[in-house]
């Protein structure tokens, strides 16, 4: 890749900004290596990566990084068997402790979605627990070593601590003795040996060995002659302690020398997650989307927002280039928004290139390129005697060098700063020649000739940057298929530029040329609405398709769920015949014992008709559960919407919604539920005048239920999944009940919520709008949803 273009698009503000999301300096330093891969399998497995990440701090919450810090120095020092510190020690095993944890909190049962690529980087953490354990119990804090860290040092300890009473007890007493001699009532240390501070003029009251002398002269600071055996005894036992903790820290830097290959590779592995989790928190944060990738040259970005500029003020572009054409001319005016519509685009790509997800719509797509070039912006250069036309053509002349199919070519004003005519003749010449080579162009330009050019040739498609006359000022939205028409006359005229002039500068014009000025504001109109149609009916087509995948989801959990549920009852049924079986025969045996002791015969006839009772009664039920559930009922031909029929595989009715379709099969309602069935599963609904009165007060109740629905649901302190479930059974409670707008109660916290909320909201079947409540309806703390 070109450092220039990197500059120009402003990559490193990117990767600043991943910085300010990671937790260690060492994930940093894989964000300054960062380039944008150039092969399609890389650049796929690094955004499923980023995605799952997301979806994985969306749903558990915040990994595992809790006391993680960059041990790689600390790691090299144990290589090198250079006796490690207790604060070296302690970050060592909370990496350990972090990646070990990390193993747990991407695993997923087996009914859990799954992250294939983030399960394969864990799989080569190998976790430490004894090491783990025994750091954690040695080591209390950056400076404090365990008392039960080894048997020696609670010995040792222990000892030193009746050692030290025992001094106090004697220097206090020896306070008291000389307490006339002394300057002050007290005794203090110096260099670990109690002393006392005596009068100078009574040194040779107090007999000992002087280790210090007060600033001002007049205090000798002594150690009695009686304790210095102790004081002794305690040096001793402190360089014993130090020699004992030094033997601990030594043993347990040995230990991870022993497995230092093992345990870099784990700290890799956690950077490289820190990296990772940093993306994933900066397009949580974006509200990114992870796009499709292909190698064909095709880019299609669905309201793509320029990742640098404030997000409540960046208006969204729909860009696309590669299918119908390879090159995409821009006109329009100044500040309108063309060269943010190039910086959008090579930003964009870069990123995805990257791993990173893109700030756009679902549904986006970007392209492999293995090059990709921008000439954006003015270079001129003072100490090469460069122009700004100089500048650019240096760039260009670069470009065309190396340009070819697999490139991506951006140019901001393609052949300005010189001659009109010759500047735009020369523009068109470089498109010519890149298209020839296959290379993906978009151009900006002032040139009316360009307009032309893309017109009528082959490959090459107008855009421009839409102007509202009327506020005189740009939207800053990128229309594809109409060149910009000039608003000189509109601009001027509303300015207040007289009538009379305006129709003289329009008879200085040609008559074709201003019905080609008509012809693009015409062309402008039909194109906006042609591409609002299309990108509607195809954002519809997608919900719809995904609204399917969900609900054919729930159908066949729901059936998993009854099938189970029916084969616990008959086998829970089946035992319990079987126990009434044996149960029954038992008894039957203990009476045949008792007719041996004298029953007469009329009495055991009476005994074997009763067991024969109960053995008839046993085998009736177990040939009814034996059975399988046969379809009760006629069955249907034919269905028409808003009729009511029997579905044996939920033995209810429910209400048809739907026509057959070529499938065979029919929409319908079951309770709050809708599902798409076959017709020859359905049955003729066997309804009484009783039934239907019945079924007439249930509705009726259960209308009046729904209007107690609240108009408010309170989400705090759920996770991801128990609110998204929330969330999905009030809507459709609240929209049986008829409510219009409903306010969901999510907090602001860390914004996981909020997120996923609104994700739920955005394809929800009965959402039509929603937005964050405003002053005096909880601010940013609660969303508003507008039902259909």
């Amino acid at each position: 890749m070109n450092e220039k273009t990197f500059r120009v698009l402003e990559y490193h503000k990117i990767k600043e900004i991943l910085k300010k999301y990671t937790k260690t300096t060492a994930a940093k330093d894989i964000i300054d290596g960062l380039q944008p891969y150039t092969n399609l399998y890389e650049i796929k497995e690094h955004l499923e990566e980023t995605k799952e990440a997301l979806i994985l701090l969306t749903t558990k919450g915040a990994p595992p990084f809790e006391g993680i810090y960059d041990v790689r120095e600390a790691l090299l020092r144990a290589k090198k068997n250079s006796t490690l510190m207790p604060v070296e020690l302690l970050r060592i095993g909370n990496m350990l402790k972090s990646s070990r944890n990390f193993k747990e909190y991407v695993h997923c049962k087996d009914d859990e979605e799954k992250f294939r690529v983030l399960e394969d980087i864990v799989t080569g953490i190998v976790p430490f627990k004894n090491i783990e354990d025994d750091i954690f119990r040695a080591i209390l804090s950056e400076e404090e070593i365990a008392d039960n860290a080894s048997d020696t040092l609670f010995i040792i300890r222990k000892k030193l601590k009746d050692k030290s009473s025992s001094i106090k007890e004697r220097v206090t007493s020896m306070v008291r003795t000389y307490s006339k001699y002394l300057q002050e009532n007290l005794y203090t240390i110096r260099g670990d040996r109690y002393v006392l501070p005596v009068k100078i003029e009574y040194k040779e009251q107090v007999k000992g060995l002087v280790h210090d002398q007060s600033a001002t002269g007049s205090t000798l600071f002594i150690e009695p002659m009686g304790l210095v055996d102790l004081n002794n005894e305690i040096k001793e036992l402190r360089n014993k302690e130090k020699a004992e903790i030094n033997r601990i820290l030594k043993d347990l830097t040995l230990r991870i020398a022993g497995n230092i290959d093992v345990i870099q590779n784990n700290g890799d592995i956690v950077w490289e997650l820190d990296f990772i989790f940093a993306k994933a928190k900066y397009a949580n944060e974006l509200n990114c989307v992870c796009p499709a990738v292909n190698d064909k040259g095709i880019i299609d970005l669905i309201e793509a927002r320029h990742p640098l500029i404030d997000q409540k003020v960046v208006v969204p572009s729909n860009i696309y280039l590669g299918r119908e054409f390879t090159s995409l001319v821009i006109t329009g005016p100044n500040t309108g928004g063309k060269t943010v519509t190039l910086k959008t685009v090579g930003l964009i790509e870069l990123m995805a290139m990257s791993g990173l997800m893109i700030p756009a719509r679902d549904g986006s797509t970007v392209s492999v390129f293995n090059k990709v070039f921008a000439d954006i912006g003015d270079e001129q250069s003072i100490e090469q005697s460069l122009s700004t036309f100089s500048s650019h053509m240096t760039n260009i002349v670069n470009i065309i060098g190396e340009a070819d199919e697999n490139t991506l070519a951006l140019f901001d004003e393609l052949g300005s700063g010189t001659d009109p005519t010759e500047g735009a003749a020369l523009a068109m010449s470089i498109l010519d020649n890149l298209r020839d080579r296959g290379t993906k162009i978009m151009a900006t330009t002032h040139y009316s000739e360009l307009k032309g050019y893309a017109l009528k040739t082959m490959g090459v498609e107008n855009g421009s940057v839409e102007f509202d006359v009327e506020t005189l000022r740009p939207t800053y939205k990128l229309l594809i298929g109409v060149p910009g028409k000039s608003n000189a006359f509109e601009i001027s005229r509303r300015l207040g530029l007289p009538e009379y002039i305006i129709g003289a500068a329009k008879d200085n014009i040609s008559t074709e040329s201003l019905k080609f000025e008509e012809l693009i504001q015409n062309l402008q109109a039909k194109s906006i609405k042609a591409e609002n149609d299309a990108r509607y009916a195809e954002s519809l087509k997608q919900e719809a398709e995904k609204l399917k995948g969900k609900y054919e989801e729930k159908l066949y959990k729901l059936e998993k769920v009854r099938e189970k549920a029916m084969y616990d009852a008959q086998r829970e049924a089946k035992d319990v015949i079987k126990a009434a079986k044996e149960e029954a025969d038992s008894i039957v045996k203990n009476i045949r014992d008792l007719e041996r002791l004298g029953y007469s015969s009329e009495a055991r006839t009476k005994i074997e008709k009763e067991r024969k009772k109960i053995k008839d009664s046993l085998d009736n039920i177990q040939d009814k559960l034996s059975k399988k559930d046969e379809p009760q009922g006629e069955a249907l031909t034919s269905v028409k919407p808003g009729e009511e029929v029997f579905l044996p595989s939920l033995n209810q009715n429910v209400t048809v919604l739907s026509e057959v379709d070529n499938k065979g099969e029919v929409q319908v309602q079951a309770g709050i539920m809708k599902i798409s069935v076959k017709l020859k599963d359905l049955r003729k609904g066997k309804v009484t005048a009783e039934d239907k009165k019945k079924a007439k007060m249930q509705r009726r109740e259960a209308k009046l239920n729904m209007k107690a629905v609240s108009s408010s649901v309170d989400l705090r302190g759920m996770d991801s999944q128990e609110a998204i479930y929330t969330t999905d059974k009030y809507l459709d409670e609240a929209y049986l009940g008829g409510l219009g707008e409903v306010t969901i109660i999510h907090g602001n916290g860390t914004g996981v919520l909020k997120k996923s909320i609104n994700d739920l909201l955005r394809s929800h079947p009965h959402v039509k709008s929603y937005r964050l409540g405003s002053y005096g309806e909880g601010g940013t703390g609660v969303t508003i949803a507008v039902l259909k």
